[in-house]
Formats: C-alpha cells, sequence, structure tokens
C-alpha cells in the first residue's frame, strides 16, 4: 500500500522541487522523510554533505532514514540507474509497498556537466518505473543554470512545493522526445593534435595503441584497462553497426585520457542508448552501456565526418 501523495498510482511518482533558502529545502524534505518513517517504508537520501547535515540536523532523530553514499549519489548517471535498480529490486522484493528517496542530481552548479544527468532525469521515468518509488529531486534555484532549471521542469511529472502542496506539473514532455534531443551534443574538439590517429583499426590494434598511448597518463591499471575495454567496444561497435571508414583518435591531457571513435553511419537510434542495457545485445547497445558504466564521461556527436563517441577516463 503506497502512502501520502503517491497513494493510489503505481509505477514512479517521480517529483522535483525548486527551493530558494535552506528553509525552504527543509520544509519540502522533512515532511517527506518522517511522514517516510512514520508509514514504515524505506526512506532513503543521496544528498551531498552539506544537504545532507542540513537535514541530519532538522530531522534530529534519524532513526529509520538511510543516507546513503557511494554510486547512489551519482557519481555516473548509467551506474546510478544500475546501482538503483538493483536496491529497489532488493526492497520490493521483501514486498515493501513503497520506497521513498530524495537526493541531489548534480549539474553545473556542483562543477559537474549536465548533459548525461538530463538525459538520467529523462531515462528514469522509464527505467524505475517497475518499482513503487516515489523519488523526489530538489534543485536550488540559488545554485542550478536556467538551462538546466527548464530540463529539470521539462523531465518530472510533478512538483511538489514548500507549503506541502504536490502539484502536476503542466510543463512536463514526452521523455523519449527528450531523451532523442540529447542523444547527440555539441561537437567538443580536443585542444592539440591527437597523440594518436588511427584510420580503420581493428579492435586488437586499438587496444594495443591506447594502452601504449594511455599507460603514461594512467598510471592505475584499473583506470587503464577500463579505458582500453571502453576503446574495444567503441572501435567493434563502428566495425559492426557503423559504416566505414572507422577513425581512432587519442588525447592526452594532464591527468586525463580522451578517445574519439568515428565512423561514417548515424550513431544509435535507441533513445537510451547508454543509460540501460539493449534488449538485444545484437544491436551494439550492451557496449555503449558498458562504457557509460567505466569511463568518467561518455558523449555522441555528430558532424559532416559521420558519428563519433567520444570517451573520457581521468586518472584516481
Amino acid at each position: 500500500m503506497r502512502s501520502g501523495a503517491a497513494a493510489g498510482t503505481e509505477g514512479y511518482f517521480h517529483e522535483t522541487a525548486f527551493y530558494g533558502s535552506d528553509e525552504e529545502l527543509l520544509a519540502i524534505v522533512v515532511p517527506f522523510l518522517r511522514d517516510g518513517v512514520a508509514a514504515g517504508e524505506p526512506t532513503l537520501v543521496t544528498f551531498a554533505e552539506r544537504n545532507a547535515a542540513l537535514v541530519r540536523s532538522a530531522l534530529g532523530d534519524t532513526t529509520g532514514v538511510e543516507f546513503v553514499t557511494g554510486e547512489l549519489q551519482y557519481a555516473k548517471a548509467a551506474s546510478a540507474i544500475r546501482s538503483y535498480r538493483e536496491l529497489l529490486a532488493e526492497h520490493t522484493a521483501r514486498g515493501v509497498g513503497q520506497i521513498r528517496v530524495v537526493g541531489d542530481v548534480p549539474h553545473p552548479g556542483f562543477g559537474v556537466p549536465w548533459d548525461a544527468w538530463a538525459r538520467y532525469e529523462a531515462a528514469v521515468n522509464h527505467a524505475y518505473d517497475d518499482f513503487p518509488i516515489w523519488g523526489m529531486c530538489p534543485y536550488d534555484t540559488r545554485t542550478t543554470p536556467p538551462d538546466v532549471l527548464a530540463d529539470v521542469t521539462r523531465t518530472h511529472p510533478r512538483i511538489a512545493t514548500a507549503d506541502g502542496g504536490h502539484h502536476m506539473n503542466p510543463e512536463f514532455g514526452d521523455p523519449v522526445g527528450f531523451l532523442e534531443s540529447k542523444l547527440i551534443t555539441a561537437v567538443r574538439p580536443e585542444s592539440g593534435p591527437p597523440a594518436l590517429d588511427l584510420a580503420g583499426p581493428a579492435p586488437a590494434l586499438a587496444r594495443a595503441a591506447v594502452r601504449d598511448v594511455a599507460s603514461a597518463t594512467l598510471r592505475d591499471p584499473d583506470d587503464l584497462d577500463d579505458l582500453v575495454l571502453a576503446a574495444s567496444e567503441a572501435v567493434t561497435n563502428a566495425i559492426s553497426h557503423g559504416k566505414p571508414p572507422v577513425r581512432l583518435r587519442v588525447w592526452t591531457d594532464g591527468g586525463r585520457v580522451v578517445v574519439a571513435v568515428t565512423d561514417a553511419g548515424p550513431g544509435p537510434s535507441d533513445p537510451y542508448a547508454g543509460l540501460l542495457p539493449a534488449l538485444d545485445s545484437e544491436t551494439g547497445g550492451l557496449g555503449l552501456w558498458m562504457a557509460h558504466q567505466i569511463c568518467s564521461d561518455v558523449t555522441f556527436h555528430r558532424d559532416t565526418d559521420g558519428f563519433t563517441i567520444r570517451l573520457v577516463v581521468a586518472a584516481s
């Protein structure tokens, strides 16, 4: 049985909230958490340190509220979706009627690029709809850029307010249409010529070449292995599902390595590409999903040369 504003609903009850002061944040979040505990529901907080401290102080007694760290604090969009789905499946298997979650979503106000998280906010309307979750994503209007706030409004079906209201959002749009509009991002040229530029590499050659160039920057063997695997998957996808010619370029920039794999095809058509594993691995979607799990950043680009997947791994 679901409680509160989500009573009588099924699937993902997805809300945002906009606040301009700490007091507004607490007026929205504290009743949400206290009501969840009173209803005996799993009640999770995934705020970053500052907001988590505010909530702890306001609650006083935090019995029944779980403050979560790690991947559920949104280290990467695709890994956050995977981790949440695993956690939600565990709770659902125990027969809970509802799970409440509230937390920050990264954006430029936190010093984090927005592209992947904009897609996240749209994709979770589908990705979490198998579970009885009430998720609340508050955004601080003091630090969130206007373009991010516009995307947030388009991706959340409901809005919570400091007066206790929970309202349908008339600006909410079709998540698939939003994802399609965000799948391809603006081209981001790297500074200077690449350290490696190969035409038509086989996956084995790509792995060896990337490892050789990146090893001086990525000292941690796990970081290096992750990049080599992601680059190999990108080249394999370009050969199997794209169109020739295939080009592999690598840049080393301080503490990170950037790999770009370009082919003459149009790129993926699945709006969820990279965020969810493809049901049919023959489409190449599993490799894209894997790359999103292990890379610091993954973006898709189109220009006159065709489609490019850009992979970034930052040194640990």
